[in-house]
């Protein structure tokens, strides 16, 4: 007796079902790595992003700091008689160093190119007086910041009795906060209040330093000092504003629009009017 034998065909994927799970699976896997490029970038941006806000946070607490402690320690601090007073070194005879005219003849704070100050006090430049460290009794510092193209710069040397403070600070300087747009040209600015109408009013640089001077013909106690008219003088600072505008070094990863913040702070003189 002879077994019947059936014969099971057996069936695969075919050529074509194989190229479109290919297709298929290539598709979802560049998808994917879009997706990854994109989140990369996205954290690069903002990364650098941080990093720029915290760079400027930190150089705006510092020029705080310096403003804070600007005309300490007056002359009047110490004990001395009329034939040995003590060495100009020691002491800040103003909270903010001017030129030209320092220390006898005080120069007019302006803006925009306005007033005698030149160049320093000014809207990107700014010289303040005071003892950086008084536990070592070693004298009194000239601190500078300016702005130079979008760097901010920052130099600090020991006071000079006769001494020219814009001479003295302007071989010192450091770079100190980097990408600063306060000051750049019109057509950056344009630019830039596309994305942030905002700032940059009336589409003019941005000062990095307002000052702000005793009003005498209080109230309100203090006035800006470009409004103070001849009260309008370095000696008279009790309060100096800070603003930086900072751009991340890349734009951003989906829109190609530079990216900037815009940092505010407020320092207080302890010693104004000498």
């Amino acid at each position: 007796m002879k077994r019947a034998h059936h014969k099971q065909s057996e069936q695969g994927f075919s050529l074509i079902e194989m190229m479109i799970a290919a297709v298929i699976f290539i598709l979802l896997c560049g998808a994917a790595f879009a997706l990854l490029s994109l989140a990369q970038q996205r954290y690069q941006t903002e990364s650098q992003v941080l990093n720029s806000f915290q760079e400027a946070r930190f150089g705006l607490d510092e020029i705080v700091r310096d403003v804070n402690g600007s005309g300490y320690p007056p002359k009047n601090s110490f004990s001395f008689s009329t034939s040995s007073p003590p060495s100009a070194t020691l002491y800040a005879s103003t909270p903010v160093a001017w030129d030209p005219g320092y220390p006898n003849s005080p120069c007019q704070i302006g803006t925009a190119g306005g007033g005698t100050c030149t160049p320093t006090p000014s809207d990107f430049d700014m010289i303040v007086e005071r003892d950086v460290d008084p536990w070592r009794h070693d004298g009194v510092e000239w601190t500078r910041y300016q702005l130079q193209g979008t760097i901010l710069s920052r130099a600090q040397t020991y006071k000079v009795v006769g001494g020219d403070p814009d001479g003295t600070t302007s071989p010192a300087f450091v770079p100190y906060v980097q990408n600063v747009m306060n000051n750049v040209s019109p057509a950056q600015i344009a630019q830039f209040r596309l994305v942030y109408p905002q700032m940059f009013p009336g589409g003019n640089p941005v000062p990095v330093f307002s000052y702000v001077c005793p009003n005498p013909t209080a109230p309100p106690p203090t006035i800006a000092c470009p409004s103070a008219g001849s009260y309008n003088s370095p000696v008279n600072i009790t309060d100096v504003e800070i603003t930086l505008i900072v751009m991340a070094p890349t734009v951003d990863a989906q829109t190609g629009s530079p990216r900037l913040i815009e940092l505010h702070g407020r320092g207080h003189s302890v010693n104004p009017i000498q």
